[in-house]
């Protein structure tokens, strides 16, 4: 069996590559690159002149040798190289009529536990951005649902000119609304998006002990490991970092630092399933758990729920309703949600259908943010 084509397709608000081969076998991965899909996209179509006419059953050897063709690392470049990895494995999973998850090493698990990526505000009260009764209801309409751990950016509208007094004191009063909503039996995830400085992230995450939130995820930016993993040391929150992350050398030092007690990769950013097996195994090692990062669509949550089928040290996986929204309505997953599950389908492949001419004929939509927060004196405050 031969890879005969790659389509590199920008299509909705997604990167998607689709490998087909000689015995019409195809399979289908996408990137995690979410704010330069146009550079991934070109990435992908350089690697063509490598991958077509290889065996797509060698993924191991096609990794290492696409990762070190060039001088050069990074999010484009692993961006593009986990959208063609998960589509390699799509194709070894159909080829052996398996899923991938089964190739992985089997099941551990019978259903993956959902933690719901929520919004702070409610949807009657737009124009009044994040308030803490909305956090509060919208937690209460997800346990009703059947959600089990809920996850928002705590942070208040303003927060890059804040005092550090009133910053604590209105993200207190976020997190307390969102605790008092979920009630004892949920785990509550509070986001950070990287926004803070090593001082004020520390003082914050103290002020919040007493909420008992799962864990506390990049408080800072990701310029620094070492940055990263004092944090860790610094506070008794549980930390989670590594959504920005792209491999396993990453992530080694990261828990070698003592930080952090959850490794966040991407599947679409941090080498795909191959590779993102491999921090799952480096986390195990230092007795710290898998929470993939997710929120691009059903692709992707395809393939992380595949991990976390076949690994012991997962606890929740980031769950984004966009995954039901009108743009993705276009892919037929086997990975269904029942209120806050997903149970383990007996799938062949990633368990992921597209209808490849519908989805090119939707209107690509770049996701680059440029609503960077600027602080008052007009300097340009942390973002996403």
């Amino acid at each position: 069996m031969k890879i005969e084509n790659i389509d590199s397709i920008l299509a909705g608000n997604s990167h998607i590559v689709r490998i087909t081969t000689d015995q019409g076998i195809d399979g289908i991965g996408q990137s995690g690159c979410w704010g330069y899909m146009e550079a991934t996209d070109a990435v992908v179509k350089k690697f063509k002149d490598y991958l077509i006419g290889k065996d797509p059953l060698d993924i191991e050897h096609h990794w290492q040798y696409l990762y070190r063709v060039g001088p050069f690392r990074g999010s484009v470049i692993n961006g593009a190289l986990s959208a063609v990895d998960i589509a390699l494995w799509d194709i070894k999973a159909k080829n052996f009529s398996t899923s991938v998850w089964q190739l992985l090493g089997g099941k551990v698990r019978n259903k993956i536990r959902l933690h719901l990526l929520m919004g702070n505000d409610r949807p009657d009260a737009a124009d009044q951005g994040t308030t803490p009764e909305g956090i509060r209801l919208n937690a209460v309409d997800a346990v009703k649902e059947g959600f089990t751990a809920l996850k928002i950016d705590p942070l208040p509208d303003g927060y890059q000119s804040m005092t550090l007094s009133r910053l604590i004191s209105d993200t207190r009063d976020n997190v307390a609304a969102l605790r008092e909503g979920a009630g004892l039996d949920v785990d509550i995830i509070l986001e950070i998006h990287r926004k803070l400085t090593p001082m004020n992230a520390i003082a914050l995450a103290e002020q919040l002990i007493e909420f008992s939130p799962l864990f506390f995820e990049d408080p800072i930016q990701i310029d620094s490991i070492k940055s990263q993993a004092e944090i860790a040391q610094r506070t008794t929150l549980p930390l989670a970092n590594g959504e920005r992350m792209h491999n396993i050398w990453e992530f080694r030092e990261m828990f070698e630092m003592g930080g952090s007690q959850y490794a966040r990769p991407d599947l679409g950013l941090g080498g795909g399933i191959t590779h993102v097996k491999k921090i799952a195994a480096i986390a195990e090692s230092y007795h710290s758990a898998l929470v993939t990062h997710n929120f691009l669509g059903p692709v992707l949550t395809a393939a992380a729920c595949n991990i976390d089928t076949s690994i012991p040290n997962f606890v929740t996986q980031e769950y984004s309703t966009i995954d039901e929204s009108k743009i993705n309505l276009i892919f037929k997953s086997e990975w269904k949600r029942e209120g806050g599950f997903i149970n383990v389908p007996n799938q062949i492949g990633l368990g992921i259908n597209v209808d490849y001419e519908l989805l090119k004929k939707q209107d690509f939509e770049s996701r680059l943010q440029y609503n960077i927060p600027m602080r008052e004196d007009g300097s340009v405050g942390y973002s996403v």
